[in-house]
């Protein structure tokens, strides 16, 4: 299931990422605000995902009705926006990085992976129309100072920043996946390739897949299953920094 960013009113939402909307000035004393209202819902996600994500569902979470929650935000779009813009602030940003402009995207990197990871529904979310937030601004803003004055572009900036993003979703993606496949199969990546282990060595013909078998081999004996989303990663953000180097030195800066 995907949800998207962006789908509910500009002005409403807005005025919600920002805490500039005003708070309703008739009825009974509000028993909660705007951020018990985003907690529930973030830990109604973390929990169960974005498909057990309701209105409804986050009344119950915490002990009301459903209609007392338009009184704090305007609907289930608008609140997915502040969903995102609120667990962006919990990535750290120190200013003194050692190591240069590959230190910094390295943590950039680091930090995302634990967010995703922490929050899975977040790659549920298609962001092509990011909400605007203060937190998603703020962390936009410090992942391009990673990359400021090295040599690059206005655009390039831009490129790098979302280029590693794209590459930690993904791999966060299958590593989620991963985590979800025992509950989900009810046996472990190793039982489940002891219980295929017999037909597979009857279809599997090593003169037919020569690489396939070998290099499967090797990566099933290393990681006990058909891959490692953590090895990809730690592989994958190496050659990913690589290659921005060898842009970065094309510009004879950095």
């Amino acid at each position: 299931m995907t949800e998207y960013t962006g789908r509910g009113d500009p002005t409403l939402g807005m005025q919600l990422l920002w805490g500039t909307r005003e708070a309703p000035s008739r009825g009974p004393k509000p028993k909660l605000d705007v951020e018990a209202v985003v907690r529930a819902a973030i830990a109604v996600a973390d929990a169960e995902g974005l498909p057990a994500l309701s209105m409804r569902r986050i009344a119950d979470e915490l002990g009301t009705g459903v209609m007392s929650l338009y009184r704090y935000v305007p609907g289930k779009a608008e609140l997915l926006d502040v969903m995102l813009d609120r667990v962006c602030a919990e990535t750290a940003r120190p200013e003194q990085v050692e190591g240069g402009w590959r230190a910094r995207l390295e943590l950039i990197a680091r930090e995302e992976w634990a967010l995703c990871l922490r929050h899975p529904w977040l790659l549920q979310l298609a962001t092509s129309r990011p909400p605007l937030g203060p937190n998603v601004t703020a962390k936009y803003d410090y992942e391009l100072r990673a990359v400021d004055g090295i040599g690059l572009t206005d655009l390039e900036m831009d490129a790098v920043v979302t280029l590693v993003s794209v590459f930690v979703h993904g791999v966060a993606r299958g590593a989620v996946e991963a985590a979800a496949a025992p509950a989900r199969t009810g046996m472990s990546d190793l039982e489940w390739w002891e219980a295929h282990a017999p037909l597979i060595d009857r279809v599997l013909d090593p003169e037919r897949f020569p690489l396939a078998v070998r290099v499967g081999a090797a990566a099933g004996e290393e990681y006990q299953a058909a891959g490692s989303p953590e090895a990809t990663f730690e592989f994958g953000l190496a050659r990913l920094l690589d290659g921005v180097a060898v842009l970065v030195d094309g510009r004879g800066a950095g």
